[in-house]
């Protein structure tokens, strides 16, 4: 696995978890935030644009 997709994985585990644990112990309407992620990588797999690669592409260079 590359370096740009490890990292990719990581924000979007760690945002979901985040997310989820924010609207667990403090507000249910933290559970927009996983809700949002899973959206825009529904939308990622249907036009090949993710915002999370294309910031990487601007600071790592392309792989």
């Amino acid at each position: 696995m590359n370096r740009k997709r490890r990292i990719h994985d990581g924000i979007a585990g760690a945002v979901a978890a985040g997310g989820s644990a924010l609207g667990y112990w403090v507000d249910p309407v933290w559970l927009l935030v996983p809700g949002l992620l899973g959206l825009t990588l529904v939308q990622s797999a249907f036009t090949g644009f993710c915002p999370v690669y294309f910031i990487l592409d601007r600071t790592c260079g392309t792989e």
